[in-house]
């Protein structure tokens, strides 16, 4: 027991058997068992009223396709941040400020996003609420400090506030649409939403003063997990606008937090090599649609996104997710490396990741070939 807790210690983790720990292990089993078992109730109500998102220029589905999914991660993901609140409240009151901030501005943008996937909405409409969603941040003290950004110069008061408001608002409304136009191939946006999950949750248990960065993450990666399970390819559900802007923004939002915070310099230069593959898919996807001319980048979807790139080489949709979350994990990695977490933590990471994006694909494809059989011997049997 004692050699069982030195290992422990060892990766970080000061308590095995303390009550911090158990509470993010129980978060973390709560969000994904939830949003494992609530999905195919959710799919079978979403093809009953017809939630279903049909074939267009974006996504690879040649039939429509239950598009309720993000409202399962939500549900995970708030039913789980209870859980933990019970098992371990919060006391810090700026903290609790903070943190219903961002569970706040989550739900708007999943309520958002949903109404978005079943009637739709115009661009500019989805681009207020992203800011609105962003400006309830900044109110509640999360906010980019223009001043802490290394190798750039230090302004004065009045330059520095508005500059600050100016790139938290470019960084939450950003990473939320980043995130969001990655979901075009099955398993990519989860398997991609579970790994960075992780690796903030990792870094951030690291620092005894990130308890409720450690909370949201948990519960973030837990839903992701079980999701996962049902939209690796092929895909009986996706998570639509409403879980890609929950990924998006709940991501953004938790580095405000102080996740990766190890000196006020490298504030943002982490979160940005963690996030390294939404942040440059949009950044050449939208230089790229600028340079042919077209004014409103974001509002022509096409298949020049890396996902799409990477499936016409590979012209496997398992193959792409699996290549794209190797990519994700690698960032991380990185991310960790930079933020000055140890070696062992890094490694202990990186295989926790793998093993359980391998336990849930590999799931998928033992139930989707059960699936299978079932059909092919249903004329036999009648």
């Amino acid at each position: 027991m004692d050699s069982l807790s030195a290992l422990a210690q060892h990766l970080g983790i000061a308590d095995l058997f303390g009550r911090g720990f158990l509470s993010v292990v129980v978060t973390f089993l709560t969000a994904g068992v939830f949003t494992w078992l609530f999905i195919p109730r959710l799919r079978e109500f979403a093809v009953q009223v017809g939630w279903a998102d049909q074939p267009n220029a974006r996504r690879l589905n040649t039939e429509p396709l239950p598009n309720a999914g993000g409202l399962a991660i939500f549900a995970g993901f708030i039913v789980s941040v209870i859980v933990a609140w019970a098992l371990r409240p919060i006391v810090v009151e700026i903290v609790n400020i903070q943190v219903l901030a961002i569970l706040l501005g989550a739900s708007l943008l999943v309520l958002v996003g949903f109404i978005d996937d079943q009637y739709g909405l115009s661009p500019l409409s989805r681009l207020l609420v992203q800011v609105l969603a962003a400006v309830l941040l900044i109110v509640n003290g999360l906010r980019i400090d223009f001043n802490a950004i290394p190798f750039l110069p230090i302004l004065p008061d009045a330059i520095n506030a508005p500059l600050s408001i100016f790139l938290t608002i470019l960084w939450i409304v950003g990473l939320t649409n980043a995130v969001n136009l990655m979901d075009g191939v099955d398993g990519v946006v989860g398997g991609v939403g579970f790994v960075v999950s992780t690796v903030l949750l990792a870094t951030a248990a690291q620092f005894p003063d990130r308890a409720a960065a450690v909370v949201l993450l948990a519960g973030l990666s837990g839903a992701a997990l079980g999701y996962l399970r049902h939209n690796f390819n092929p895909s009986r559900i996706i998570m639509g606008d409403a879980g890609a802007y929950l990924f998006g923004y709940t991501l953004a939002a938790v580095s405000l937090l102080g996740t990766l915070k190890f000196s006020a310099g490298a504030s943002l230069i982490v979160p940005l090599i963690v996030l390294a593959l939404p942040v440059l898919d949009t950044t050449q996807v939208v230089i790229g649609r600028l340079a042919r001319g077209i004014r409103n980048p974001l509002g022509h979807p096409d298949k020049t996104h890396i996902h799409h790139r990477v499936l016409a080489r590979t012209a496997s949709a398992r193959r792409t997710a699996v290549i794209l979350w190797t990519v994700a994990l690698a960032c991380g990695m990185l991310g960790m490396a930079f933020q000055g977490v140890t070696w062992p933590v890094i490694v202990a990471t990186g295989v926790l990741i793998a093993v359980c994006l391998w336990f849930v694909a590999h799931r998928r494809v033992r139930a989707q070939k059960i699936e299978t059989g079932r059909q092919a011997s249903a004329p036999k049997d009648a």
